[in-house]
């Protein structure tokens, strides 16, 4: 399930609220939550650099913003580079 834009813009207006404005702009700035495949939430990050902090860092507060704005599980967060966009 692909991701509208409303349901990406929700999650990153969450994620502010978690992270705070600082580390929004370093680490979340250009970030798309994309596509719902099963219980697994693809996002694209702007480098690899910045996509494995996101994962390693933030993971489990993406779950949590995305199951209640989804209203789907969510049990994996694969950040990945923007490159591997399909």
């Amino acid at each position: 399930m692909n991701l509208t834009e409303v349901e990406d813009q929700a999650i990153q207006a969450r994620m502010a609220l978690v992270v705070g404005a600082k580390t929004f702009d370093r680490l979340f700035a250009g970030i798309h939550f994309d596509e719902l495949d099963g219980d697994i939430l693809f996002v694209y990050a702007k480098d690899e650099e910045i996509a494995a902090e996101v994962e390693d860092n933030f993971s489990l507060h993406i779950q949590i913003a995305a199951s209640k704005i989804l209203k789907r599980e969510v049990n994996i967060v694969m950040v990945l580079p923007k490159q591997f966009v399909h």
